[in-house]
């Protein structure tokens, strides 16, 4: 069973496997599709209109499928490669472990955002960014700038704490736990992380940071978190919603499974703690 462990944890062995592996996928060119797909998907959802990966219900059940692809997509480099994921109200800073040269590399220079150090820096044809929405060919990151903060533990904690789903109108204006998850509305903690990290990051063709992965792994470990705290609090909506995806209908891109299928992540993983 794959259990999936905080980065910070992680021994010198796992960090350099789990390069090893993106970096490989990187230079098949099998990375790329995953960058490909997720920029089509947030261009095309829109709060009016059909909407799959992002401002709907199946913002969480998406990205988990999304994950459990690309993870898979490691393990046929190396079986031994687990997706780890980010604890963000943690690892709050730019000195954190997983910025540092042996792991994904650290904030990108003054003048223009490139990132210098790591794996991941643009050198050697290893990490040259194909998928990109402007002429730059280099990884970008611009960690915390202007003052930005991380989400703190008991921001997530408050959100937690929300006992509904989601809710009419399915969208970035609804209430309860999905969008306040991811965060165009409250406390705001997925979209807040993306903004913090910058550069590709903060764009639709966020999976060229690797951290993207890292990142959504502890967003969907929130889920699992707060499904295990209600666990009589039922994915919505159940049926007949127009223009979103209910708890039975299928998910582009896939067209061969329902949020109801991804509802228990134990089937693919566990993590390494619980809530």
């Amino acid at each position: 069973m794959t259990v999936r462990k905080n980065q910070a944890s992680l021994t010198a062995d796992e960090k350099r496997r789990f390069v090893d592996a993106l970096l490989e996928l990187k230079r098949s060119g099998r990375y790329d599709t995953f960058v490909t797909t997720h920029n089509a998907f947030i261009m095309s959802d829109t709060d009016n209109g059909d909407r799959v990966g992002h401002r709907s219900p199946s913002f969480l059940p998406w990205h988990r499928r999304f994950l459990i692809e690309f993870e898979q997509a490691l393990q046929s480099v190396d079986p031994t490669v687990n997706l780890p994921y980010w604890d963000w109200t943690a690892d709050r800073t730019s000195r954190s472990s997983l910025w540092a040269p042996d792991f994904l590399g650290g904030t990108g220079r003054a003048r223009d955002g490139r990132v210098t150090d790591g794996p991941f820096a643009r050198g050697g044809n290893r990490w040259t960014i194909n998928v990109r929405v402007d002429g730059r060919d280099y990884l970008r990151r611009d960690l915390g700038a202007g003052g930005r903060q991380l989400p703190t533990r008991a921001e997530v904690d408050s959100v937690l704490a929300m006992e509904t789903y989601d809710t009419a109108p399915w969208n970035s204006s609804s209430d309860g736990f999905r969008n306040h998850l991811e965060g165009w509305r409250g406390v705001n903690l997925h979209n807040r992380v993306h903004v913090w990290v910058g550069g590709q990051m903060g764009t639709g063709v966020s999976p060229n940071d690797p951290v993207f992965w890292l990142h959504h792994a502890f967003i969907d470990k929130l889920w699992a978190d707060w499904q295990a705290r209600h666990p009589k609090s039922p994915y919505l909506p159940a049926a007949g919603t127009a223009n979103v995806v209910d708890l039975g209908d299928t998910m582009r891109p896939w067209n061969d499974v329902t949020p109801a299928d991804m509802l228990d992540h134990t089937r693919h993983y566990t993590f390494d703690t619980a809530a």
